[in-house]
């Protein structure tokens, strides 16, 4: 059932697939910039009781009124705190900026003016065409197109997907597997895919491909996605249908997200129930 949000792809249409503004295919699956480091880092350490307590404690010295006492040692105490955690959360972040620049500088082959032209995957967009070789990675999530079997089969390695070492079959449309790889023809395929909006379930995908005037149908196993390898096979062609953070592999990644330990958790009930104590 296709319904209004779906996505309509134009294969070899640039101007068209730039005007839906369909995501890149460069990732980022980093929490902070370097505007945001600073202040989201002291958001995120102070939802936790024991410093906002120590804060309001550091506060409380501070009035001349209420305390006699120097809060400098509270004061280094809490800077040392903070410090250390955001040092800690600063290092496991840039891990994973250099992780991501890393994965968006790898290598691929995307077809443009009816040449083969050696890009980064950071570069790809929806609608383009990639040629991709045995044991490379699919760096987008693309309709098979052709590839170097006659019957347009290919096997995929989906290890890093789900764990799983067996490999798989996908096979191309059986009107796009005499394409082969004659990049006169794959320049001049001018077929339209209508396909459901990005989603992160691996096992189901669902599209029609129009081309010349003919409309075939499309399941997942006519669908390679990202992440996954290809193997005994030499080459294969496809059509990318979602890049980056739209891909099912990235639709499956978290976004990094401030983890309270079972430890935090308990300081913060005996904290509030301190403070429960005290103002009673």
């Amino acid at each position: 059932m296709f319904l209004a949000a779906n996505r309509i792809i134009k294969a070899n249409d640039p101007i068209y697939n730039e005007s839906k503004k369909f995501s890149k295919n460069r990732i980022s699956t980093t929490k902070y910039n370097i505007i945001t480091f600073l202040p989201k880092n002291l958001f995120e350490q102070f939802t936790r009781l024991a410093n906002a307590f120590f804060l309001f404690l550091l506060i409380l010295l501070f009035i001349p009124q209420i305390s006699s006492l120097q809060p400098i040692t509270t004061l280094l105490s809490l800077i040392f705190v903070l410090a250390i955690t955001a040092i800690k959360d600063g290092v496991d972040d840039f891990a994973r900026y250099r992780s991501d620049r890393q994965v968006n500088n790898r290598h691929c082959n995307i077809l443009i003016n009816k040449e083969l032209l050696r890009k980064y995957w950071r570069e790809i967009k929806v609608g383009d065409i990639i040629r991709i070789n045995n044991n490379d990675f699919t760096p987008a999530d693309m309709i098979l197109i052709s590839t170097s079997e006659p019957n347009g089969l290919c096997l995929i390695e989906t290890a890093d997907l789900d764990g799983e070492t067996n490999l798989k079959p996908r096979e191309a449309l059986e009107v796009t597997v005499n394409i082969q790889d004659d990049l006169e023809k794959l320049s001049k395929f001018d077929a339209e895919i209508e396909c459901e909006p990005p989603n992160n379930n691996f096992l189901r995908f669902e599209g029609t491909l129009k081309w010349n005037r003919q409309i075939y149908s499309l399941k997942n196993d006519n669908f390679l996605l990202r992440g996954t390898r290809l193997r005994n096979t030499e080459w294969a062609f496809g059509i990318v249908c979602y890049a980056g953070p739209d891909t099912k592999l990235m639709q499956n990644s978290n976004t990094p997200k401030f983890k309270r330990t079972k430890i935090d958790n308990w300081l913060n009930k005996i904290i509030l129930g301190v403070n429960y104590f005290i103002l009673s």
